[in-house]
């Protein structure tokens, strides 16, 4: 099987860097893959795992929003936010978790519930990718 560039970064930083065999992104359409000699593609991304095939082992990251293009057998994935399974703070992720839901419970309407909401999304989604590894 080929390869492809894959390169995941931030408004910060490059989280990775690498050849990989096989990527699967959380599009806002749904999940999808791309594989070396792809087509070429530009998709938004939701919150949400992306899996990635490096030297015959999976890695995940956790992504926040953002924007996957491929093109020319190269994949960027500009994300609001990105980390290695292996770079969550569980006890981080565990704390943003109760406040959003403590806030969500509350029901009160000082509390803006979108905000809440896509806290908690990305605080679950971090945990369960922090389990992934």
């Amino acid at each position: 099987m080929g390869t492809l560039q894959l390169e995941v970064v931030t408004p910060d930083k490059t989280v990775i860097s690498a050849e990989a065999e096989m990527v699967v992104c959380p599009g806002v359409e749904g999940e999808f893959g791309v594989l070396s000699q792809h087509v070429s593609l530009l998709s938004a991304l939701k919150t949400g795992p992306l899996r990635c095939r490096i030297s015959d082992r999976d890695e995940y990251l956790f992504i926040s929003g953002g924007f996957a293009d491929v093109n020319s057998n190269v994949m960027t994935v500009l994300a609001e936010s990105a980390e290695r399974a292996a770079d969550i703070d569980t006890a981080r992720a565990q704390a943003a978790r109760d406040r959003a839901e403590k806030r969500l419970a509350a029901h009160d309407d000082a509390v803006d519930a979108a905000r809440a909401e896509s806290a908690l999304t990305r605080a679950v989604n971090r945990l369960r990718i922090a389990g992934l590894r």
